[in-house]
C-alpha cells in the first residue's frame, strides 16, 4: 500500500514575466500556481504516494483552476474548500548573469489568510496517514492561519504521524501584530523533522548560534521531538549558476550530500519544496544518508523545469542519484 502524506497551505497565483524581461518591460505575463507545501504534495502524488492537500481558495473561477490544476498532478482535491475571498498572487521577473531575480508578493488578507479551518475533519484528513507537512509561511499569514496550522500538528502528533516542518522564517510575512517566538516554538515542539537554517533557527527558535552543527544539538535539546534537522547550502555564482548540497543531521552524524554544479539554472522557485518533498519521501522509503542523497538530487532537477512544481519522475531522480542518464537524448 502506498505511504499517504497530507500537506497544508496556500496555492497561490504566479504571473511571471516573460523570459527574462523586466516588470517594467513586461506586456504579458505567464500564469502558474503553487505554494510550499502543494508542490511539496505534487512532488510526493508523481512518486507514487498517496497525497492529500488542505487549503482553501476562492469560490471563483480563478479558484477553479487553482484547484483543477492541483488535481492534475494526482494530488487528493477532497480537502480544498471553496470561500468567499481573494486569490493569493505573487508577481516574478527572472534575473539571469549578474543580475537577480525578483519576486513582489499581493497576498494580504487572501481567502486562506481568513480559513479558519472548521469545515476540516482531521480524523478523517489523518486516516491512513503517515506524515503530515506544514511550513512557516503559513503562520505567519494570520492568527487564524496560525491556529489552524496548531490544530492540525496536533491532530497528527495524536496520531502518531511523521511531522516535517519546513521553517522557512519569512520576515515580510509576519505583520498581524505576532513575533514569531510567540508562535513557532510550540509547532516546532511537536515535529520529527525540521527543514532549518541557522537563520531560522535565530528567529524561531532565539537560539544564537552560527556553527550549524551546534545550532542542531541546541534545537534537540530543547525539542525532543525533533529526530532530523536538515537544510541545503548554495553557492550563488550568478543568478544563472549556482552549486548546491544537502545536508541532514539525525542527533549523530551530518550526513552531506554530493555537490550538484548548475551552471544553466531556468527556474530556482520551488527548488526547496522539491528537496523536502525527496527527503519526505527518502526517510519514508530508505536509509537516512541515503534519503539526503535523493533530495539533493529532486531538487537539482527542479531547477530545470519552469515553474513552481518539481515535474521530475521518481526513475530520473533516481537516475541522478546514480549518476546514470544524465543531460541524455532519451529515446
Amino acid at each position: 500500500m502506498a505511504k499517504k502524506v497530507v500537506t497544508l497551505g496556500e496555492i497561490m497565483m504566479r504571473l511571471n514575466t516573460s523570459g527574462n524581461d523586466r516588470f517594467s518591460q513586461a506586456r504579458q505575463l505567464s500564469v502558474f500556481y503553487g505554494g510550499a507545501e502543494a508542490n511539496v504534495a505534487v512532488s510526493l502524488a508523481r512518486w507514487g504516494l498517496e497525497a492529500v492537500h488542505v487549503t482553501a481558495l476562492p469560490d471563483n473561477a480563478i479558484g477553479e483552476a487553482a484547484g483543477r490544476d492541483l488535481q492534475q498532478f494526482g494530488v487528493s482535491v477532497e480537502q480544498v474548500f471553496y470561500i468567499p475571498g481573494r486569490m493569493g498572487l505573487y508577481f516574478m521577473e527572472t534575473g539571469s548573469m549578474q543580475r537577480s531575480s525578483q519576486i513582489i508578493y499581493d497576498r494580504f488578507n487572501s481567502a486562506f489568510s481568513n480559513f479558519g479551518g472548521e469545515e476540516v475533519d482531521w480524523d478523517r484528513v489523518f486516516e491512513g496517514a503517515d506524515c503530515f507537512h506544514w511550513t512557516g509561511i503559513t503562520p505567519a499569514l494570520s492568527r487564524k492561519a496560525a491556529d489552524l496550522t496548531l490544530k492540525a500538528i496536533k491532530a497528527a502528533s495524536a496520531k502518531g504521524l511523521l511531522i516535517s516542518g519546513d521553517i522557512n522564517y519569512r520576515r515580510n510575512l509576519w505583520n498581524f501584530g505576532v513575533d514569531p517566538l510567540e508562535v513557532m516554538p510550540e509547532l516546532i515542539s511537536y515535529s520529527n523533522l525540521i527543514v532549518a537554517g541557522a537563520t531560522d533557527l535565530y528567529n524561531c527558535l532565539g537560539i544564537d548560534e552560527e556553527d550549524y552543527e551546534v545550532a542542531c544539538r541546541m534545537a534537540m535539546s530543547k525539542h525532543a521531538a525533533i529526530k532530523f534537522i536538515t537544510n541545503t547550502e548554495r553557492n550563488h555564482i550568478s543568478a544563472t549558476h549556482n552549486k548546491l548540497r544537502g545536508q541532514l543531521w539525525d542527533r549523530e552524524n551530518m550526513m552531506v550530500s554530493k555537490t550538484y554544479d548548475m551552471p544553466q539554472i531556468v527556474d530556482r522557485v520551488g527548488g526547496g519544496d522539491a528537496y523536502v518533498a525527496g527527503l519526505i519521501y527518502g526517510l519514508l522509503h530508505m536509509r537516512s544518508d541515503e534519503a539526503v542523497e535523493f533530495a539533493t538530487a529532486a531538487a537539482v532537477l527542479k531547477h530545470s523545469i519552469p515553474g513552481d512544481k518539481n515535474l521530475a519522475s521518481l526513475e530520473e531522480v533516481q537516475d541522478l542519484v546514480k549518476g546514470e542518464n544524465v543531460g541524455r537524448l532519451l529515446r
